[in-house]
């Protein structure tokens, strides 16, 4: 669209705004903010630019962060502003935000707004760890989510989803029934409007057919590890081999098992003193806390993803 016809199109919108149009916008977006998450080719003048649209309507910004990747000359950004006194209407803001910019400049984007609470399913298996940190976050209002359900093939921590009155589905998977209840857990999230799912100790490879339907919106969590200390008990292998750190990776679920992009990580030191019932107690402890620090920066839009990496804003 030529940059005549683009002005025109702004100046004439906000000729046809009355008064009384305001009011109800501003009614509208009372306490609401929205947040802007952005990667491109880096080109001079894109921070301007993005903060003029902005400013221009009347957007107070309350948050702005961005990144330039120089290997790759890549631009990141995160932005958040105040739509109480934005005279563009909330669901008209990306189709502007589109035409305006984000063909012009070659943008990756993606836009949310507070006001709408996203929906976690949380998988699990026998291990409660995770799913009790992440469910007393949850109660305690820590986080602006909802949890419709919990998924497992065990029904081991049934008695866990009830205390937390969340609903249980036990679904237990075979090789031999594998692609038919993924099918019935795939309908199960569609019907409970799932946005993302936690991987809680999930002990189940997802298959490609979830992670298409789900891209960059399944976190999971592991011991660091890998690939060093492969197995079914990797806390007695590191423990034999003498190691002195244990970690923690929670990432994206990927194709390749456990090498999607990274959100977060961490260390806790051991010693000679340690047995291998400390390595796994302070490896657990570890996990259920690297994995609700990733769901926060997710649930908080706050991770742009890059080919196999992530950008993640404070």
């Amino acid at each position: 669209m030529p940059s005549g016809k683009i002005a025109g199109l702004l100046h004439g919108y906000r000729k046809q705004k009355s008064t009384n149009d305001k009011e109800m916008a501003q009614m509208e977006h009372n306490g609401t903010t929205a947040m802007l998450l952005i990667h491109c080719p880096d080109q001079q003048g894109i921070l301007a630019t993005v903060t003029d649209f902005i400013n221009i309507n009347g957007g107070n910004i309350i948050y702005l962060d961005q990144h330039v990747d120089r290997v790759e000359k890549v631009f990141f950004m995160r932005v958040e502003w105040e739509l109480e006194n934005f005279i563009i209407p909330q669901d008209r803001i990306e189709e502007y935000f589109r035409t305006l910019y984000a063909n012009k400049y070659d943008m990756y984007y993606r836009l949310y707004f507070s006001d709408y609470v996203p929906r976690m399913a949380i998988f699990v298996s026998k291990m409660p760890h995770c799913l009790y940190d992440m469910l007393a976050r949850y109660t305690a209002g820590e986080w602006k989510v909802e949890v419709p359900l919990i998924v497992s093939n065990h029904d081991n921590l049934r008695d866990v989803a009830e205390r937390f009155d969340i609903p249980f589905h036990h679904i237990p998977v075979t090789k031999e029934n594998k692609a038919e209840q993924e099918a019935a857990t795939l309908r199960l999230l569609e019907e409970n409007k799932v946005d993302f799912i936690v991987l809680a100790r999930y002990m189940q490879i997802i298959s490609n057919r979830m992670i298409e339907r789900y891209p960059n919106r399944i976190i999971n969590i592991h011991h660091s590890f890998l690939p060093a200390f492969i197995g079914a008990k990797p806390y007695h292998a590191a423990y034999e081999r003498g190691v002195k750190l244990i970690g923690a990776t929670s990432h994206y679920v990927t194709e390749e098992l456990d090498a999607g992009p990274i959100i977060g990580q961490d260390i806790v030191r051991i010693s000679h003193k340690n047995t291998v019932q400390d390595l796994i107690h302070k490896g657990q402890d570890l996990e259920k806390i690297v994995l609700s620090r990733a769901v926060e920066k997710h649930i908080d839009r706050k991770i742009l993803t890059y080919k196999n990496k992530t950008v993640v804003f404070n």
